[in-house]
C-alpha cells in the first residue's frame, strides 16, 4: 500500500517506509507555511477549557477526547513571525500530538525549539517545568487503548531535561549507572555503565537521564538532533551527544519485536513551545561526527 506523504517532500516508498532521497541532503519536514504533512490528535481537555460540542459530566469533566483532525482550541498553529521567522506554535492547552503522515527509517533529524510563556493545567504551577517531547519509532495509532501517548521512544523536551529517554510503552537499552541516594532509583546515561533496559511497564518510569546537560536557558532557541540508524539511536542537544541507545523493542505483541521505523510526533503537554527548521535526511551509516569514539 502506498502511503500519503506531503506533496512538498521529495520521497520514494520502499517496503512501506518513506525513503528520503539521499542525493537531496536535508529535506524540510515542515514547509514553513501550514501543517501539510502532519496530523493532530488530542485527548479530553481540562475542565477549564471550553469546547462546546464535547460531552461533560455533571462535575464539568470532559468525557471524550477531541480526537483526530479537529483543533477547536487552535493548539497547533503556524505563527508567521517568531524572532523574525515562521514557526509551529504548540499552545499546550490540551495534551495531544502533532504527527507526521510519513513513516521514516534510517535518518538524521534536526530541529530548533524555544519555550513560550503560557502554561496550562494540570502543569501550570510555577515550579512545574515546561514540557513537550519528540516521539520516534511510533507504532500505535492515536488514542489506541486509551493511551495519551502512542507507543514509541521519546527524546524528552522539557525544561532542564532535554535529551532524556522515556521508553513510552516500549523498551530500549542504554549504558547507564544508578544515581546514588535516589528512591525509586534514577539512572543516568554513562557510556562506561552497564547496558540497562528501560521500559514504561510494571510501574517503572522508563526514564534514563541524559548526560551532560547541554540545554540553553529558557527563552533561547535550542537545536535538537536525532540519529536513528538500524537498532541504534543518538540524542543530540546543541551539537553535543547526550545519550546513545540500542535495541528498541515493541512490547505490545505476543513477543517483543524490534521497531526501527515509524512516524514522528511532537507533543502538546501543558506548555507553549515553538518549533522551526525541522529537517530530515536519509543516512546509510551513523554520521562520522556522532559515531562512537
Amino acid at each position: 500500500m502506498v502511503m500519503h506523504v506531503p506533496k512538498w517532500l521529495l520521497v520514494g516508498v520502499l517496503l512501506g517506509v518513506t525513503a528520503i532521497h539521499a542525493q537531496s541532503g536535508w529535506t524540510p519536514l515542515w514547509n514553513g507555511k501550514d501543517l501539510d504533512g502532519w496530523t493532530t490528535w488530542m485527548r479530553q481537555p481540562e475542565p477549564g477549557s471550553e469546547v462546546p460540542a464535547l460531552k461533560r459530566d455533571a462535575g464539568g469533566k470532559y468525557l471524550e477526547p477531541i480526537g483526530s483532525g479537529r483543533d477547536p482550541l487552535k493548539v497547533f498553529t503556524v505563527v508567521r513571525d517568531v524572532d523574525g521567522r515562521p514557526a509551529i506554535r504548540i499552545s499546550g492547552e490540551v495534551f495531544g500530538e502533532l504527527r507526521t503522515t510519513g513513516t521514516f527509517e534510517n535518518y538524521h533529524l534536526k530541529m530548533q525549539f524555544k519555550w513560550g510563556e503560557k502554561k496550562w493545567p494540570p502543569r501550570d504551577n510555577p515550579g512545574t517545568p515546561r514540557d513537550s517531547g519528540l516521539l520516534y519509532h511510533v507504532h500505535n495509532a492515536p488514542g489506541v487503548n486509551g493511551r495519551t501517548w502512542a507507543r514509541s521512544i521519546e527524546l524528552q523536551i522539557q525544561e532542564h531535561d532535554v535529551g532524556d529517554l522515556y521508553a513510552v510503552g516500549s523498551a530500549i537499552a542504554v549504558r547507564a549507572k544508578p544515581r546514588a541516594g535516589t528512591q525509586p532509583t534514577m539512572y543516568d546515561y554513562d557510556p562506561t555503565g552497564e547496558w540497562t533496559f528501560f521500559s514504561q511497564s510494571q510501574g517503572a518510569s522508563g526514564r534514563c537521564i541524559k548526560q551532560p546537560d547541554n540545554e540553553k536557558p529558557t527563552g533561547a532557541w535550542n537545536t535538537v538532533e536525532l540519529v536513528a540508524f538500524g537498532e541504534d539511536s543518538i540524542h543530540i542537544v546543541n551539537g553535543k551527544v547526550v545519550m546513545r541507545l540500542h535495541g528498541p523493542l515493541r512490547i505490545d505483541g505476543d513477543v517483543p519485536a524490534p521497531v526501527t521505523s515509524g512516524p514522528i510526533i511532537l507533543q502538546s503537554e501543558g506548555a507553549e513551545v515553538f518549533y522551526r527548521d525541522i529537517e530530515i535526511r536519509q543516512i546509510i551509516a551513523i554520521p562520522a561526527e556522532f559515531a562512537a569514539k
